[in-house]
Parts: structure tokens; C-alpha cells; sequence
């Protein structure tokens, strides 16, 4: 007898199912199976040790930070500053190395030397040498008392320089001025002393005999045209070079003041000078 064909693969099936796991049984099964769960967010572990990274900064920050590059105006003033200290300092020791060889040229071999030894006399009769300015800067100037205008004028801007400088070196006495006579025979100390009060205490006069002021006069090559022999009494007119001469502790030249030098632009040149000598750590006398 024939079998329909969807029995039979009915039959099958039955026959191929497991059978079914008592109730005990799949107790014991649910137990020791395994079950996948997940986690809760506050649970999480991060899979990397390595720190938080930061905030990152906002666009503005970063567009200001691409703007200013790695300087910041604190660096460019400090760079500015120091580029303009290092001219100033370039500029002024040029100065000074200018200043020093000019000196130096005028001891050149070959060449006239201003100053040198003499011979006079203060105003208090005392002989009176080239060494009794060494150690200190000395300011000379060759003159006489009857001179009508020129003197008198120059004399005053000697008056202020003396000031000035005494003044900017605060007090230190390293500043000699001196007038030379050219008129030793009506130039007597006392004319000389009542003359040079008017203007300054601080100014040394010296004097002596038509011989010596002849020799101090060439070794400054100073001119002038004082009558050898003059009788008492006698009028006459004295004409000579109108120049200060700036001499160094050692008794160099070193500068001429002109008339058309001021009180200030004189003081600058002076304190030119006497701060170089200091700056090179020569001695000074400051007594």
C-alpha cells in the first residue's frame, strides 16, 4: 500500500527532534551556561592609560597665536632696546677713539708741540712750574689786565666754564684755569690778583720777567707783541692769540677753545676729555 508522501516526511521529522530535557534538566543547564551581559556606562574602562588629552583651544586664541608668530612686544621692545643701547655705545666710543687720536697727533714726531717746560711766578711770589699742573686737567689762557674788551669778555666765559665743569665733575677739584700774562711789566702780582678777583676766585695768575713770559709764550705758540723795553709810565698796546688750551694730567695738548666756543659747547669738549681719562683709568689728583 502506497504511502503519501507528506506523511511519510512527517514521520520523519518526529523521529529526528531531541527529545525534550526535563525540567531539572534544564535547571542544571541554565546554570552552568555562561551568560553575556553588558556592562553598565559607569563601568566603562578606557582601553589607553594615557592622560585626558586637553580642551582644545577656540579659533580665536589659535588665530592670535598664529598672528603674533613667537615673539610677543615684550621681546620686540627688548630687542629695540638693546639694538639702540649697542649704536649709542658704538657712536660714542668712536667719539672717544676720534678725540684720542687727535691727541695723539699733535705728540707725533715732526710735529709743533703746545706746551712744555717754564718758569714763573703766583701771585704770591712762589716759582711756579709746568709740574704744578701735571695730575689734574689745566685750562690756560694768555692775557694782560688793560686789555679794553676781549679779555674781559673772555675771561667772563671763563668764569662759566669754571663753574660748569665743577659742576659736572660734582665737585671734584680736577679742574686747573690759569691766566698768563703778556704784560709782565705793568702785570705785577697785586695788578693781577685785583684783576682776576672780578672774575673768578678759583684762577690761578702767574707773572715773571719779559723773558720768561716770552718762553712760556713759545712753547704755546702763543703770540704777542709786548714791547721788550718799557719805561714806567709808558701806554701801549699788547696784541697776542686769543685761545684757551686744554692741557691733560700729563701736560699735553689735547684741545683749543675758540672764541666761538660757548660755555656749554666748551664744557662738553672739556668733560669730553676728563671722562675719557677716567674711563682708561688714569690717575687724577683730586686734592
Amino acid at each position: 500500500m502506497s504511502v503519501p508522501l507528506r506523511s511519510l516526511m512527517r514521520t520523519l521529522a518526529r523521529t529526528t527532534r531531541p527529545p525534550l530535557l526535563s525540567a531539572q534538566c534544564r535547571a542544571q543547564v541554565s546554570q552552568n551556561t555562561p551568560r553575556c551581559t553588558t556592562p553598565s556606562r559607569s563601568q566603562w574602562q578606557p582601553f589607553s592609560t594615557t592622560p585626558a588629552r586637553p580642551k582644545a583651544k577656540t579659533m580665536g586664541q589659535l588665530r592670535a597665536r598664529n598672528a603674533t608668530g613667537p615673539f610677543s612686544w615684550k621681546a620686540a621692545l627688548l630687542f629695540v632696546l638693546t639694538g639702540a643701547g649697542m649704536i649709542i655705545y658704538f657712536r660714542v666710543e668712536k667719539e672717544r677713539l676720534e678725540r684720542k687720536r687727535i691727541a695723539e697727533m699733535s705728540k707725533g714726531v715732526g710735529r709743533p708741540k703746545v706746551g712744555g717746560p717754564f718758569v714763573l711766578k703766583d701771585l704770591n711770589g712762589d716759582v711756579f712750574t709746568e709740574e704744578n699742573l701735571k695730575g689734574k686737567y689745566s685750562f690756560v689762557y694768555f692775557g694782560f689786565t688793560h686789555c679794553p674788551d676781549i679779555c674781559p669778555d673772555e675771561l667772563d666765559k671763563m668764569a662759566e666754564i669754571i663753574d660748569k665743569v665743577k659742576e659736572a665733575n660734582k665737585g671734584e677739584n680736577i679742574f686747573v684755569p690759569v691766566f698768563i700774562t703778556c704784560d709782565p711789566a705793568r702785570d705785577t702780582p697785586e695788578v693781577l690778583r685785583n684783576y682776576l678777583q672780578e672774575f673768578h676766585k678759583d684762577i690761578i695768575g702767574l707773572t715773571g720777567t719779559y723773558e720768561q713770559v716770552k718762553q712760556v709764550c713759545k712753547a704755546y705758540r702763543v703770540y704777542f707783541s709786548t714791547p721788550r723795553d718799557v719805561k714806567p709810565g709808558e701806554d701801549y698796546l699788547v696784541d697776542h692769540s686769543i685761545y684757551f688750551y686744554l692741557m691733560d694730567p700729563e701736560g699735553d695738548f689735547v684741545e683749543c677753545i675758540g672764541r666761538q666756543d660757548t660755555p656749554e659747547t666748551a664744557t662738553k669738549t672739556i668733560m669730553e676729555h676728563i671722562n675719557d681719562w677716567k674711563r682708561e683709568g688714569k690717575p687724577l689728583k683730586r686734592d
